[in-house]
């Protein structure tokens, strides 16, 4: 296994996993409809070199044998979705396939994440969690991740609260 950070030259790859995990993700909860309009919506050529290309944000793989099994995210400044100030990260997504789960990658993502973190100085580490998803929540959690304040999420009709966790690093 091996984490590599994004390029330009990955944008089909990653919209390929991008798509994958968020159906696979929100899929059982949601219409076949609002799914592949979200799909088509957020991850796009358009949209995903936009968000690559911004400085304040970072896109990673992690590998096992060469081939992308999972994704990172990671926000700071202007490009956070939530006004957290400067000494924050967010954690946007974190995302593996199916047939890679449970063997520790999301782990090793989320470590990422928080290793990024520490390096850029940042004090503290947040990301946004679907209430329902509760073996995620647990994950979190289990990370040290404590419940921050609340959102909503909007996928097609139907509006969704998302958690707030945040976790101190410094």
């Amino acid at each position: 296994m091996a984490i590599t950070k994004c390029t330009i030259s990955d944008l089909t790859a990653l919209q390929k996993i991008s798509g994958e995990t968020f159906a696979d993700t929100f899929g059982p909860y949601n219409s076949a409809e609002n799914i592949q309009n979200y799909i088509q919506q957020s991850y796009n050529d358009q949209q995903l070199t936009k968000e690559m290309v911004n400085p304040h944000s970072q896109f990673y793989f992690i590998k096992v044998d060469g081939r992308p099994a999972g994704y990172l995210k990671v926000n700071v400044g202007d490009a956070q979705t939530e006004e957290m100030g400067p000494t924050g990260l967010e954690i946007q997504r974190i995302y593996v396939l199916p047939k890679y789960k449970h063997q520790g990658l999301g782990s090793q993502l989320l470590n990422k994440g928080i290793s990024i973190a520490k390096e850029l100085d940042k004090s503290f580490v947040w990301l946004g969690v679907w209430e329902n998803n509760l073996s995620a929540l647990k994950f979190y959690q289990k990370f040290g991740f404590t419940q921050h304040s609340d959102h909503v999420f909007t996928l097609g009709g139907s509006r969704q609260r998302d958690l707030i966790m945040k976790k101190t690093i410094k």
